[in-house]
């Protein structure tokens, strides 16, 4: 998907990057908002009743466990549709529509393939909130987040940039699954601490 929305490819279809971005933020936005806002009512029904201390327990096991399935430490991996944001919109639709559809997707998270369990802690660490407006916040940063992505193709303003970036990010993939492993960890770790206190 990242390659599909960058300068070079609006401009080939007659659209201007920056307004196609700009509604793919706004989507990404609307979509995190959406899941948040959902969580969070879900979660006041289910966790209400907790106190916070079981509430970052419940968490920390929670992003254990999914950095364990993320290893395959078991053999297994977590569960994730197997569909992704469709392109023919690209070619199909106006740019309005293609950044509204595609940051609305992806700022929702679980409608299209989720690639690490770090998703699915978002999703229950906003409804572990149980208060429908601090999960929605929680959503709307996870969607800007994921739609801001988008920025890494800002530069592409011709096909062979579109390969060394493509090249570029492939290199560091290893480097940032490390990282938000790490990331991961120090979060469970921490919930887990300031839940024992």
């Amino acid at each position: 998907m990242l390659a599909s929305i960058t300068p070079l490819g609006e401009r080939g279809r007659g659209r201007r990057w920056g307004s196609t971005v700009a509604v793919y933020l706004a989507g990404g936005l609307a979509g995190g908002l959406a899941i948040g806002a959902l969580a969070g009512a879900l979660g006041s029904v289910v966790f209400g009743s907790l106190t916070t201390g079981v509430r970052l327990v419940i968490l920390a096991v929670a992003v254990l466990v999914g950095l364990a399935l993320d290893l395959k430490l078991f053999g297994f991996s977590f569960p994730t549709v197997h569909r992704q944001v469709n392109e023919d919109w690209l070619v199909r639709y106006r740019g309005w529509v293609v950044g509204l559809g595609f940051g609305g997707q992806l700022g929702f998270g679980v409608v299209t393939i989720v690639t690490t369990s770090a998703v699915y802690a978002m999703v229950l660490a906003a409804a572990l909130t149980a208060d429908v407006r601090a999960a929605a916040v929680i959503g709307a940063v996870f969607g800007v987040a994921r739609a801001a992505v988008v920025f890494a193709v800002a530069g592409v303003k011709k096909p062979e940039q579109l390969g060394r970036i493509d090249m570029e990010l492939r290199r560091w993939n290893g480097w940032t699954r490390a990282a938000a492993y790490g990331m991961q960890s120090a979060l469970a770790l921490t919930l887990a601490v300031v839940a024992a206190r």
